[in-house]
């Protein structure tokens, strides 16, 4: 088989083509996603229908897995479970039950595990079930915010630093956890500024995780990050991705963010498991 990449806007995403990801993917072909992943920041890859294990099995070929823990239902292993389905019976969770209301924050512009002390490289999602409608999920690029700014506008964020806080991100739907789940997420520092190590390009560890600027006036920080957000979330740099069952989605979480939407959860069954591999490098901050 031959890896077939097509790009699918001018700032992020790609598709990949020509590769089974599942039982045996080659090295030759593995280079070409790791490749393709470093140049294009998210990626979709159809038709690759994976278990559990199939899942983690290609996922490590990117790193290390995180643990999901606390609130997640997939804590203690390496899935975040995205779904209205009850993880141990299988019923359909009411809309009303907190667990709902915990993913209503995964409709808000985020990349993944930024209030970590160790930040995620990339995340995989898979779609074992889909609603009928409903249910995509929107990706921007953080390069292109980083790319488009002035000189000056680049020299001024080139050293800023960023707190994180999963408290401050799920608290803005109103969400509010109990001390012994909020004693997992203390606050976090990251530079605004990554820098892709395969190929140079800098982008922006924004969304909404990100609280304020460390050293500056709370006002003043969050104007900026806001305006940052704005200009990634415009909407001709939204990609928009509508699942089809069996598809691979891969993503740059220092270099896009990406957001959840709306499906009806009382009449349609969503599941989608999610694997985050860490960067592996501590913030030093």
């Amino acid at each position: 088989m031959s890896v077939k990449i097509t790009p699918l806007s001018p700032s992020i995403g790609a598709k990949v083509t020509g590769v089974r990801l599942v039982g045996g993917l080659d090295e030759q072909s593995f280079a070409a996603i790791r490749e393709a992943f470093d140049t294009y920041s998210m990626l979709v890859i159809p038709g690759q229908p994976m278990n559990d294990d199939d899942q983690v099995e290609f996922s490590k070929r990117f790193g290390t897995l995180e643990i999901s823990v606390a609130v997640n239902p997939g804590r203690g292993t390496p899935f975040a479970r995205q779904s209205n389905l009850d993880i141990k019976t299988g019923e359909m969770i009411p809309p009303d039950d907190r667990r709902m209301f915990y993913q209503k924050a995964n409709m808000l512009w985020h990349a993944d595990s930024t209030f970590k002390d160790t930040l995620s490289l990339c995340s995989i999602l898979t779609a074992r079930k889909v609603p009928p409608e409903g249910g995509a999920t929107e990706f921007v690029s953080t390069r292109t915010v980083y790319e488009g700014l002035s000189a000056t506008a680049k020299a001024e964020v080139e050293d800023l630093v960023v707190e994180h806080s999963f408290i401050h991100s799920r608290g803005l739907v109103g969400f509010t956890f109990t001390p012994e789940e909020a004693a997992h997420y203390p606050a976090v520092r990251h530079r605004l500024v990554q820098v892709n190590a395969a190929n140079g390009r800098r982008s922006l560890l924004i969304g909404v995780h990100a609280s304020h600027i460390v050293g500056w006036p709370l006002a003043k920080g969050r104007d900026l990050l806001a305006d940052l957000m704005a200009r990634a979330t415009r909407p001709e740099n939204v990609l928009r991705h509508e699942w089809t069952e069996g598809d691979v989605v891969i993503w740059d979480n220092r270099a896009a963010l990406h957001r959840a939407t709306p499906y009806d959860t009382t009449r349609h069954v969503r599941l989608m498991q999610r694997t985050t591999i860490s960067t592996g490098v501590p913030s030093q901050l």
